[in-house]
C-alpha cells in the first residue's frame, strides 16, 4: 500500500493501494464541515481503514495549514490497533522469496497513523500546548519500541516509517524544553542517543549538538546518566561540561572521519568548553587534527597560538603566530598582533620584539579595530615596561620607562573603568618609585573591584610598606585575611610575617610563618602541589616558607635553627640559587668568607641573573683588598643592570668606590640607596604582575 499526493501544476491527487483521488473533492467536503463524508471518500476511494483515512485527512488539514481542524481530525485513531498489526506483520516469516509484501504493506499503514499522531504532535506545539505535544510524540516513540522491541532493523524498515521516528526522536527533547521540564528533557536527549532508533549520522549529529548546547547555556545542572545505561568500564560524565565536551569532541571526530558535514558553530562551542575548564591544550590538539581545508592556514595558527599560550605553551604559540604575521601572509591582523605582544611583554628579552608587534597593532587601530587602540597601547605601555628592564644603559631605560608610561596613561584614557589596566599603572608607576601616583591608582582598582580581586590588596599593601606605613599597611593585610578564603590566604600571610619583621617584631614574623607552613602543608594534602602551583595568585608553597623562615633566622644569627629550616627547603628545591645565597649569607655571618664566596658563585651559575648572589659576591670580594675592587665593581654594577633599584646594589658599589677613592661617585651611590630605602617596599613589586 502507497500513500500521499502526487500533481503536477494542475491537478493534485491522493494516491494509496494503487487508487488515486483528486484532493480538491476532499477539500471542498473538509471546507464544507463534512469530516465523515470527507473520511467515507478516502476510504472508498483508496480502500482504506478507519485509522488509516483518519490520519490520511488530517495530514491534509495540516498541510492547509488549519492546525485545529488537523486535532479535531487526529482525535479518534487507534494508535494501538496500529501497533498490533504491525507487530503480527513482522512476526510472521515469508513462506517464499519476496513473501514480505504483507509486512510492507502493514509498515506502510502504520507509517501512516504514526505520522498522523506525530502531526498532532506537532499541531500541539504550534498552539503553545508543549506538555501535551510532549506526551503525544512520546506516544510515537513508545509505539515503535513496542513494535521493535530489540531495536529498529535496518533492513526490516521502509523510509517513511524511519524518517517519521528520526524526527520524533529529534523532536521530543525541544518538546520538553519548551514545557519547561528539564529533566525529561535530559532524560529524552540521552535516550535519543542511548537506544537504537538507527538514526542516520546527520541527525545524530543535530541531537548530540542541541544536547551540547543545553548543557552549556541552559542553566540546567543534569544528573549523572542512570546505572541502567552505564556500560562496566566506561566513561561518565560527572557534570555538564565534561558531558557537552564528550558530546561535541565525538561530534568533532565524526566529521574527520567524513561521516557528517562539517559544522564551525561545533567548534566554537567546543573551544569555550574547553576553555571555560582551562583545557585549551585538549583544543589545541582538536584543531590540529581538523583535516586540512576546514580553516585557512592562517586562522588555524592564530586559533592554535591562542589555545597553545593559554596552556603555557608561549614559545610554540610565539612561533606560531611569527609565521602568521609574516609580510606574506596577514602582517596587520589585530588579535594575531595583540596576541604575540602580551607574550613578548612576559620576557625582557622579547618584549622589543613584543613593541614592535604592539606598535603595529596602534598604527592598524582604525575604522573597525578603532575599539582596539586603548587595548594596543596597553600591549605597548607594558611591552616597553619589560623592555626597559633589560635596557643596557640608564638614558635607554628612563627612556623606555617613560614611553611605557605614556602610553599606559593613555590607553587608561580610553579605557577608564578596564581594572587590569588601572593595576598594570599602578605597578609601573610603583616600581618607578612614584608612590602617590601609584597608590591613587591602587586606590581606583580597589574602588573598581570592590576588594573582591586578591592583587589589590597585596597592591595596596605593598604601596603603603614602600611608603614607610606599615601599621596601616598591617591594617590593610588584616582586613584582606578576613575577606579572603582558607586556601588561598598564602600571599597575605607571607606579607604580613614580612611587615612583622619590617616592624622589629622577628618573633610574631616566625608565629605567622609557622601558620603558613601549616596552611601550605594542609592545602598539598588536600589538593596535591599540582593545586597550588596552578594557582594565579597564591604563588606561596612549601619551598617559600622554609626558605623565609631560613633568611629570618639567619638576620637574627641564630644559625642552627636557619640551618634546619634551609636543609628543609633543599629537600624540596635541590638546585636553587635563593637557597645557594641564603647559606651563603650563614656563612658569611659565621665568618667563613672564602665558603661563602663559593657558594654565592655556585648561586650565579644555578641562576646567572640572581642579583642577590651577584651583590654577596661584591661585598666578600671588597674584603680581599684592593686588587678585587674592580671584580666587586663589576658584579655590583651587573646587579643593577639586571634590577636598578636595588639600594643594597647601590650601598655596595659606593662602598667599592669609597675604598678606591672616589668619593663622588661614592656619594651618588650612597644617595641612591638611601632614596630608594625610603621606597622600598617589603616585597618587589614585580610579583604582583
Amino acid at each position: 500500500m502507497e500513500s500521499g499526493e502526487s500533481g503536477g501544476s494542475s491537478v493534485r491527487e491522493v494516491r494509496a493501494n494503487g487508487n488515486s483521488i483528486k484532493t480538491s473533492e476532499v477539500e471542498a467536503k473538509l471546507d464544507e464541515g463534512n469530516i465523515q463524508e470527507a473520511e467515507s471518500a478516502l476510504r472508498e476511494g483508496l480502500s482504506l481503514n478507519f485509522e488509516e483515512a483518519r490520519a490520511l485527512l488530517g495530514k491534509l488539514e495540516y498541510q492547509r495549514g488549519n492546525v485545529e481542524g488537523a486535532l479535531r481530525v487526529f482525535d479518534g485513531i487507534d494508535l494501538q490497533a496500529a501497533i498490533q498489526r504491525l507487530q503480527s506483520s513482522l512476526s510472521d516469516k515469508p513462506a517464499k522469496k519476496g513473501g514480505g509484501s504483507t509486512s510492507t504493506s502493514s509498515q506502510h499503514a502504520a507509517s501512516l497513523v504514526l505520522e498522523a499522531i506525530f502531526l498532532k504532535s506537532k499541531s500541539l506545539q504550534k498552539l503553545g500546548k508543549f506538555n501535551d505535544a510532549a506526551s503525544e510524540c512520546k506516544r510515537v516513540l513508545d509505539a515503535v519500541e513496542k513494535i521493535f522491541s530489540q531495536g529498529i532493523p535496518d533492513a526490516q524498515v521502509d523510509s517513511k516509517l524511519q524518517e517519521i521516528v528520526s524526527h520524533a526522536v529529534e523532536l521530543l527533547p525541544e518538546l520538553w524544553k519548551e514545557a519547561g521540564c528539564y529533566p525529561e528533557a535530559i532524560s529524552a536527549y540521552r535516550n535519543s542517543l542511548l537506544s537504537q532508533w538507527n538514526l542516520d549520522n546527520d541527525c545524530c549529529a543535530r541531537i548530540q549538538k542541541a544536547f551540547a548546547m543545553f548543557l552549556l547555556y541552559s542553566g540546567v545542572e543534569a544528573n549523572p546518566p542512570s546505572l541502567a545505561v552505564q556500560t562496566e568500564g566506561s566513561y561518565v560524565p560527572k557534570n555538564n561540561l565534561e558531558e557537552a565536551i564528550l558530546l561535541l569532541m565525538i561530534l568533532v571526530r565524526k566529521f574527520c572521519l567524513g561521516k557528517t558535514k562539517w559544522d564551525p558553530s561545533v567548534m566554537e562551542h567546543l573551544t569555550f568548553a574547553l576553555s571555560a575548564c582551562g583545557q585549551t591544550s585538549v583544543l589545541a590538539k582538536q584543531l590540529e587534527e581538523l583535516i586540512p581545508g576546514v580553516y585557512h592556514r592562517i586562522d588555524r595558527w592564530n586559533s592554535l597560538a591562542l589555545s597553545l599560550s593559554a596552556a603555557g605553551q608561549s614559545k610554540t604559540a610565539l612561533d606560531l603566530l611569527r609565521k602568521s604575521l609574516h609580510r606574506h601572509e596577514r602582517p596587520n591582523d589585530m588579535i594575531a598582533l595583540l596576541l604575540a605582544a602580551r607574550i613578548c611583554s612576559e620576557d625582557p628579552h622579547l618584549a622589543a620584539e613584543g613593541a614592535g608587534y604592539a606598535q603595529r597593532a596602534v598604527n592598524n587601530a582604525r575604522g573597525l579595530d578603532e575599539h582596539l587602540r586603548g587595548v594596543s597601547l596597553r600591549m605597548l605601555g607594558l611591552c616597553l615596561g619589560k623592555q626597559a628592564k633589560a635596557a643596557s644603559s640608564d638614558y635607554e631605560r628612563s627612556h623606555l620607562q617613560a614611553k611605557a608610561l605614556q602610553s599606559l596613561d593613555e590607553a587608561a584614557r580610553l579605557e577608564q573603568k578596564n581594572s587590569d589596566l588601572i593595576f598594570e599603572l599602578a605597578v609601573q608607576y610603583a616600581e618607578h618609585r612614584n608612590l602617590p601616583a601609584a597608590l591613587r591608582y591602587a586606590k581606583q582598582f580597589f574602588d573598581e573591584t570592590g576588594g573582591s580581586v586578591l592583587k589589590g590588596w597585596r597592591l595596596l599593601a605593598l604601596v603603603l610598606s614602600a611608603q614607610k606605613r606599615f601599621s596601616e599597611a598591617e591594617v590593610v593585610t588584616d582586613a584582606a585575611l578576613d575577606e579572603t578564603a582558607k586556601w588561598e590566604q598564602g600571599p597575605l600571610l607571607r606579607l604580613k610575617a614580612k611587615l612583622k619583621i619590617s616592624q622589629s617584631r622577628p618573633m610574631d614574623a616566625i608565629e605567622t610563618y609557622r601558620y603558613l607552613l601549616a596552611l601550605v602543608q594542609a592545602q598539598r594534602k588536600s589538593f596535591g602541589p599540582l593545586r597550588i602551583s596552578s594557582q594565579v595568585d597564591d604563588k606561596v608553597d612549601e619551598y617559600d616558607v622554609w626558605h623565609g623562615l631560613a633568611n629570618l633566622y639567619a638576620s637574627l644569627s641564630h644559625w642552627k635553627d636557619a640551618e634546619i629550616c634551609l636543609q628543609k627547603a633543599r629537600e624540596l628545591k635541590e638546585h636553587s640559587a635563593a637557597t645557594a645565597h641564603t647559606e651563603g649569607v650563614m656563612l658569611d655571618g659565621r665568618g667563613q668568607d672564602q665558603e661563602a664566596l663559593a657558594t654565592a658563585t655556585n648561586a650565579t651559575v644555578l641562576e646567572s641573573s640572581h642579583v642577590p648572589s651577584k651583590i654577596l659576591m661584591g661585598s666578600l670580594m671588597m674584603k680581599m683588598g684592593p686588587k678585587a675592587l674592580p671584580a666587586a665593581r663589576s658584579l655590583l654594577t651587573d646587579a643593577l643592570r639586571v634590577e636598578p633599584t636595588n639600594r643594597m646594589a647601590w650601598y655596595h658599589l659606593g662602598l667599592t668606590h669609597k675604598s678606591d677613592g672616589r668619593m663622588a661617585d661614592a656619594a651618588d651611590c650612597f644617595q641612591a640607596a638611601f632614596m630608594l630605602e625610603e621606597t622600598d617596599p617589603i616585597e618587589s613589586f614585580s610579583t604582583l604582575l
